[in-house]
């Protein structure tokens, strides 16, 4: 059975799973269109405010609405909330989208540590430099409490990966010796927010990194597909503790299509692995045989193990050829 067909939801991380800086992955958009399922966009990037994410979204082929995107700026000033009362100063690093966010929520925007926030907000803005950073970090060391959309380390863009909230709240934090609470995955509030508005009892969490997308499924208990057009690459899920490991691995989103037990770790593509030592062994392999079923293969191996392998060895030329494209 195709996996679309066992789920009645998607949930949809955006960056480096359906676009990289807002181009379209190539067969995202005909696989979610064709799929037939609701959809619901949740993403980590706080840059835009979901009517915004919503228009690039329609811009690219997809019929989304404001109301089908979560984003983490929404989430943390959720969280914010139970620390401010109406009319609250709060010092916004961000983009004016998530300013604009908060304002309208009733609390006073405000740039300057000068102005006595009660909440640091710091969410994605690529126009963020040290003047803001330097605010925000004054503001905390007054006693201000310090949260984050996200922290991803890194943002996939057209041209690679960029720098990304996490490494901004990181300058911060090394200034403070505050970590801030993050609103966004790998916490699984958002995924169950983004089941309940569309009333899914099956949903479906779709990813590109694990330690934010297929974390926060796996925190919410929601299966979740992980593709390889992103951030999280072949070493990453050899490696990938317990609570990063997605039910199913594919190459893009074409993989809603395939059978849904092609897509777990296990044997697969006349691939064998087992165990020397520290190592994996990869052997055998069908002619055709594809690097991602030489990956699902080793994956049901090094999943057993107490610790990741120290190598991954092939041990045939099919092995060869599909280890040589992971990297």
């Amino acid at each position: 059975m195709a996996l679309q067909d066992n789920h009645d939801a998607l949930l949809l991380d955006l960056d480096g799973t359906v676009w990289n800086g807002g181009v379209a992955i190539e067969h995202a958009v005909d696989a979610i269109n064709g799929s037939g399922l609701a959809a619901m966009y949740v993403t980590n990037n706080a840059s835009r405010s979901a009517g915004d994410v919503a228009q690039m979204l329609n811009a690219i082929g997809l019929n989304a609405a404001e109301q089908e995107v979560i984003t983490s700026a929404q989430a943390a000033l959720t969280m914010a909330e139970s620390h401010l009362e109406h009319g609250d100063s709060v010092l916004v690093v961000g983009a004016a989208s998530f300013k604009q966010l908060v304002s309208d929520a009733g609390y006073r925007v405000v740039a300057s540590a000068d102005d006595n926030p009660k909440v640091v907000l710091h969410g994605h803005n690529p126009e963020t430099g040290w003047a803001q950073l330097s605010e925000a970090a004054l503001a905390i060391q007054q006693g201000a409490i310090y949260l984050a959309t996200n922290l991803d380390t890194t943002l996939p863009m057209e041209r690679g990966f960029m720098v990304g909230n996490g490494s901004m709240v990181a300058a911060v934090t090394s200034a403070t010796g505050v970590v801030p609470e993050a609103a966004g995955k790998p916490g699984p509030a958002m995924f169950l927010q983004a089941a309940d508005r569309l009333g899914a009892k099956r949903p479906l969490a779709v990813g590109d990194r694990l330690d934010t997308d297929i974390a926060g499924g796996v925190a919410a208990g929601i299966p979740a597909l992980h593709l390889l057009t992103g951030v999280s690459g072949p070493l990453a899920l050899i490696e990938a503790p317990k609570e990063h490991r997605p039910t199913f691995i594919a190459d893009d989103l074409r993989g809603l299509t395939q059978d849904a037990e092609s897509l777990r770790p296990g044997t697969q593509g006349g691939f064998t692995a087992r165990i020397d030592g520290d190592d994996i062994i990869l052997g055998n392999g069908n002619d055709a045989a594809t690097p991602t079923e030489a990956l699902r293969t080793v994956l049901e191996v090094a999943w057993h193990m107490d610790t990741p392998p120290e190598y991954v060895r092939p041990n045939s030329e099919a092995a060869e050829r599909a280890t040589a494209q992971w990297w």
